[in-house]
């Protein structure tokens, strides 16, 4: 034979194995189990400096007339002030108002922080206003908030469910796309587990939150809910756990103080235009005995809405479209006063799939925006329709007079779900189904998760 074609053979051979062993170690690289954030161990990306980050929107009690917002610096910036003034054309936009903010001392892993709440109030309705945050000789970009309008006047919000795992990596996508989708939105309610906490790294994780969300938490006004993951675990003396609300959530949203008095910094409710969204705490309600209490706190902001709309927003569902969960508490005390006002939506997360109950009124929705995918129940797949496995989510909602269009669409922007709620005065609400344009029902193709799991779709 020829010693050079047998050459020649060899090393085609050599390199074809070559080729197969880098594409089979890049492959198993890349199906790697991800960590929860971008940060390694022993990196300290999201330490505070004098420059103010953190900076997030949200509504006053009457979106019309104010907004607050919080901010985060070290500790070397005290008692801060925010400028604001009616956005002009011009760079001299005149002289603008001082409004000095409140500052609280935070530790984390990240070192110390002050975090800092203003709240303004006495602003004019559907009026642009520019406004800006201080730090230690320095200032934050300008940013834009526009106040609410009269309530015959359209209005576009989002909404999104758990965003909490691996938020820089796989949260930015659909910020991002929710965002070109509804260029219009002026309000983001987010569904709780914001973050995935009590792993020693809850400050990196509010760092990822806020880089994955961009300018969103300062180009709308942000309204969460918390969620069990915004609580972490405490152990007695005795065996027994309680849940503890989180350092962080008293500081990072500057919200409404009007909440139920055992649920203060958890709870709460405003009104955008023709819409009052009330806030309840379903971790409080169901691990913390609250729910009494929040039904009768709900039944007074819900009787009292003088709107066309209402929402009412909470973390676990009532009705939950993942095996094992069964939120009892939820439908035995805060389910009658939602019946009895006839609340509109009830917005949900927690379960990490989607599901739409089959029988409105109220209309029942589970969304998931984040990395971590459950899998639906037996159940869930006969009382619900649509549902998604598998599946990153965000929900833009538009109310225009009479009518309200909900659209939930997936993380590259195809249409799921949609629906019109219709007022037709005396005879109430009535449903009418979208079904053009939607994509076909999307399931869980995998049998467990790069970690073993066979219970959920994706970690």
């Amino acid at each position: 034979m020829n010693p050079g074609r047998v050459m020649r053979q060899g090393l085609l051979v050599a390199l074809l194995l070559g080729t197969c062993a880098a594409a089979s170690a890049q492959e198993a690289t890349a199906r790697q189990p991800e960590p929860n954030t971008r940060v390694p161990k022993g990196v300290q990306r999201y330490a505070p400096t004098g420059f103010p980050d953190r900076i997030v929107a949200s509504p006053a009690q009457d979106a019309a007339t104010g907004f607050s917002v919080a901010w985060r610096t070290d500790t070397k910036v005290d008692a801060p002030v925010l400028e604001i003034v009616v956005a002009g054309d011009s760079p001299d936009m005149g002289e603008p108002r001082r409004v000095t903010a409140i500052s609280t001392l935070l530790k984390t892993e990240n070192g110390s922080a002050h975090h800092h709440r203003v709240d303004v109030d006495g602003l004019q309705a559907n009026t642009l206003y520019a406004w800006r945050v201080q730090g230690d000789r320095t200032w934050s970009a300008w940013h834009h908030t526009r106040t609410a309008a009269a309530t015959t006047s359209p209005l576009t919000l989002l909404y999104f469910g758990d965003t909490q795992n691996k938020n820089v990596s796989l949260t930015t996508r659909v910020v991002r796309e929710a965002m070109r989708h509804a260029p219009d939105a002026r309000l983001a309610l987010y569904a709780g587990d914001l973050v995935s906490g009590g792993d020693g790294e809850d400050d990196n994780e509010w760092g990822e939150w806020f880089e994955a969300n961009e300018v969103l938490p300062t180009s709308l006004v942000v309204a969460p809910a918390p969620g069990n993951h915004e609580y972490f675990e405490e152990f007695e003396d005795t065996p027994q756990e309680r849940r503890v609300l989180g350092a962080h959530w008293p500081v990072t949203f500057a919200l409404p103080g009007n909440g139920v008095t055992q649920a203060k910094k958890t709870t709460y409710w405003f009104d955008y235009q023709d819409v009052r969204v009330v806030v309840i705490d379903g971790t409080s309600a169901l691990d913390l005995g609250t729910a009494k209490a929040q039904a009768a706190w709900l039944d007074q902001a819900l009787g009292s809405n003088p709107h066309r709309w209402s929402i009412v927003m909470t973390h676990q569902p009532f009705f939950s479209p993942r095996g094992g969960r069964d939120n009892v508490a939820l439908r035995k005390h805060l389910l009658p006063v939602i019946r009895k006002h006839k609340v509109d939506l009830v917005l949900q997360g927690h379960d990490h799939v989607y599901g739409r109950l089959k029988s409105p009124p109220p209309v029942f929705v589970v969304s998931v925006t984040g990395a971590k995918q459950y899998r639906l129940s037996d159940e869930a797949r006969k009382t619900m329709q649509p549902v998604a496995e598998d599946t990153q989510l965000f929900q833009v909602l538009r109310f225009d007079g009479p009518r309200l269009r909900y659209e939930a669409r997936t993380a590259t922007g195809r249409l799921y779900d949609a629906f019109d709620l219709v007022d037709e005065g005396g005879k109430g609400k009535q449903l009418v189904e979208r079904t053009e344009g939607r994509i076909d029902e999307r399931a869980c193709t995998r049998a467990e998760t790069l970690k073993g799991r066979a219970d959920r779709c994706w970690e």
